[in-house]
């Protein structure tokens, strides 16, 4: 099986590229030691490009040189793997994508700059990134809704797509396969000539279900068990096609347009009658962006921006199995997304020593889910500036500003200020910011009846609801040379008004209200129905932490990073504090990298390590025990000929078989979704001209 896949993939790069082999001429080779740049130029903390030591925001940067080194092909194991302060949970639903403490919803995804859409019960879908086009992932910890509007409670993660411009033409193809059917297999194909480029992508993922356990305890006993078909994690089958085009007739004017198309299906065990656990139906997601933009460069230090993007997604069931309603290969649509984003930026040197913002936002969200009888839309209109301006030879202050207009909220004001103090190979910083989120349409509009396993469920969205804010406070200190970065950031952030889904009890009078709310509901399944939900603000969020971050290029090919984060999060209800759900307390991440060139051929050693204390669930739920999981991966690289470089892969993931294998329940909820110890092997061909 790997040996096909890997001759399939060098097969894909090799045909396409067969015609110009006879033209190629060698460009810089890939075969060279190599340090870690500890100084990238980066976008996300200041909105406009400039070094990471030189941004009064701190922000941490993966580039794609590390997680190509890695030998991860996926977005969620990127961040986990590398960021201490992420973490994941997988299910059919999504990925629940914590940052700091805080869940999904709070954290803000941009592709370039503008926000990606497509949730899933709150979750975006992760699997819309095209990872095949990565150029480096920042992310900026804290509340940022006075640069990027709402949603950035917790965070920004800013993915920066790549658009190469070195070669005439090059083909590339890459490959990793694993254990429990993990393929990855990405194709690109770039073309750039007299100012025009043409970048082409394709990528195929997929993974099977698995379990680590194939026991459950029978409902209501703690003791006896019976043998379950159901995944501890769900399989999958997903493509992205995408294109992207850009055109620079002059130094002073470029142009670009493309789109990106996705689609994702489960692959889940079907329903069964001898056994527990199964589906009739896979979960099928599609999605459609496009983007298109410009800009225009008076000078080095001024310039104008526009960028418009649509962002299409929808999700819903296709049947497996036939039922008493459905026959298999039906569609039934949950949830339909639209979203229209237009932004206009200026980024001004109107003062000496000082780098002036100035833009304005349009955005409109629709939203269409029949299971919760929703077909309503949004628009928020925005105006922001940042004037950033360096006094005397150490200090730059930063002061941004945000007023925001939403059609059902109304005018919102959000500031941020920070402060710089850079003696040396020191930095000192400072900062207070402001976070906002408007209620989402389904916690607005809500109207959802369901049966889940013969019982029936009810939510309602409540039109009353007030927007979420936060205030958030950080301290950072950071040493900076050409061959260490050593960083430790304090942070505290409060949210206030937090919409969280209640369970309200129901009695006489509020069953026949719900009777007559939705007339589908027969006496004996309101006979079942205990309680219904409702959203409310009823909850404040409060979130404290420290950060340690060190990476250093110890000797010539020798590089370290690690990573260290606390988190005490906790969120208060009525007068009773508690933990935050899945919440962690310590999580730590190491990368010890080793590069070393012998003329044409170069080995890459990589080992890398995630540890975590244990998990906190809340209400009846037991937490989940922390775990450290230990992954090496060895690339061989040969520069075999002018044109020509393959690049196979060797690893080891879980190296100490890490897992968790206690019996499923319903009070049972996971940290560690990992199958065990897997080898994973990969070959990168790439033919360049």
């Amino acid at each position: 099986m790997i040996k096909k896949v890997l001759f399939v993939a060098a097969l894909s790069c090799g045909g396409a590229a067969f015609a110009q082999v006879h033209k190629m001429e060698r460009v810089d080779s890939t075969v060279t030691e190599r340090t870690y740049n500890l100084n990238p130029v980066v976008v996300t903390g200041s909105g406009h490009h400039q070094r990471l030591k030189s941004t009064a925001t701190p922000v941490r940067v993966l580039s794609a040189q590390e997680i190509h080194e890695q030998g991860i092909s996926t977005f969620d194991g990127a961040l986990t793997r590398m960021m201490p302060q992420v973490s994941m949970a997988p299910n059919s639903m999504g990925s629940f994508l914590r940052l700091n403490g805080l869940g999904n919803k709070y954290i803000l995804i941009l592709v370039n700059g503008q926000k990606l859409t497509g949730d899933i019960s709150n979750n975006v879908d992760l699997n819309r990134i095209n990872m095949a086009r990565v150029k480096r992932i920042e992310v900026l910890d804290g509340a940022a809704s006075s640069l990027y509007g709402s949603d950035a409670i917790a965070g920004v993660i800013n993915i920066i797509t790549d658009q190469p411009t070195q070669n005439l033409i090059c083909v590339e193809s890459n490959t990793r396969v694993s254990g429990k059917g993990q393929l990855t297999e990405a194709v690109t194909l770039d073309i750039f000539t007299h100012g025009f480029g043409s970048y082409t992508s394709f990528t195929h993922d997929r993974a099977d279900s698995y379990q680590n356990n194939g026991l459950e305890y029978v409902k209501g006993s703690d003791t006896e068990t019976q043998p379950t078909i159901a995944p501890l994690y769900t399989g999958y089958r997903s493509n992205i096609v995408g294109q992207k085009f850009t055109y620079a007739p002059i130094d002073k004017l470029a142009f670009n347009a493309g789109f990106d198309y996705s689609y994702k299906l489960t692959d889940r065990p079907n329903t069964r009658e001898d056994i527990t656990g199964g589906t009739d139906y896979e979960m099928q997601y599609k999605g459609f962006r496009w983007n298109a933009g410009g800009i225009y460069k008076f000078t080095s230090k001024n310039s104008v921006q526009a960028t418009f993007t649509a962002d299409r997604f929808r999700y819903g069931k296709e049947y497996d199995v036939a039922t008493k309603t459905n026959q298999v290969g039906d569609f039934v649509l949950s949830k339909k997304q639209h979203a229209y984003e237009a932004d206009l930026k200026s980024v001004l040197g109107l003062m000496q020593n000082s780098t002036t913002i100035l833009g304005a936002n349009w955005r409109r969200d629709e939203l269409e889910a029949t299971s919760g009888s929703i077909d309503k839309g949004a628009y928020t209109f925005a105006l922001y500036g940042q004037h950033e301006q360096k006094f005397l030879q150490y200090l730059t202050a930063t002061v941004v500003a945000r007023y925001m207009h939403h059609q059902t909220f109304g005018n919102h004001f959000t500031p941020k200020v920070t402060l710089m103090y850079s003696p040396g190979a020191f930095n000192f910083r400072a900062t207070y910011s402001a976070g906002f989120r408007a209620p989402g349409l389904d916690e607005l509009y809500y109207h959802y009846y369901a049966i889940n396993r013969a019982k029936p469920q009810i939510s309602f969205g409540n039109r009353d609801l007030k927007p979420e804010k936060s205030n958030y406070f950080s301290l950072n200190a950071e040493y900076h040379t050409d061959k260490l970065l050593m960083s430790v950031t304090g942070y505290y952030n409060r949210i206030n008004d937090m919409v969280v889904k209640k369970n309200i009890d129901t009695d006489a009078t509020s069953l026949a209200m719900l009777r007559g709310e939705f007339p589908e509901m027969t006496a004996a399944e309101a006979d079942k129905l205990e309680s219904y939900a409702l959203y409310q603000n009823s909850d404040k969020g409060d979130v404290k932490g420290v950060q340690v971050n060190v990476s250093a290029n110890l000797f010539q090919g020798f590089n370290l990073s690690a990573n260290w984060a606390y988190t005490y999060a906790r969120t208060k209800s009525g007068s009773e504090w508690s933990v935050l759900e899945r919440s962690i307390r310590n999580t730590g991440t190491v990368a010890l990298n080793y590069h070393h060139a012998w003329h044409r051929y170069a080995l890459n050693v990589n080992l890398n390590g995630r540890l975590q204390s244990k998990t906190y669930y809340t209400g009846s739920y037991e937490n989940a025990p922390g775990y450290g999981l230990w992954n090496i991966n060895t690339t061989h690289t040969f520069d075999c000929t002018n044109w020509a470089l393959i690049e196979p892969s060797l690893g080891l993931d879980n190296i100490f078989n890490k897992t968790d294998h206690r019996i499923d329940s319903s009070a049972r909820k996971y940290a560690l979704y990992h199958p065990g110890r897997m080898l994973t092997v990969g070959l990168k061909v790439k033919f360049k001209q």
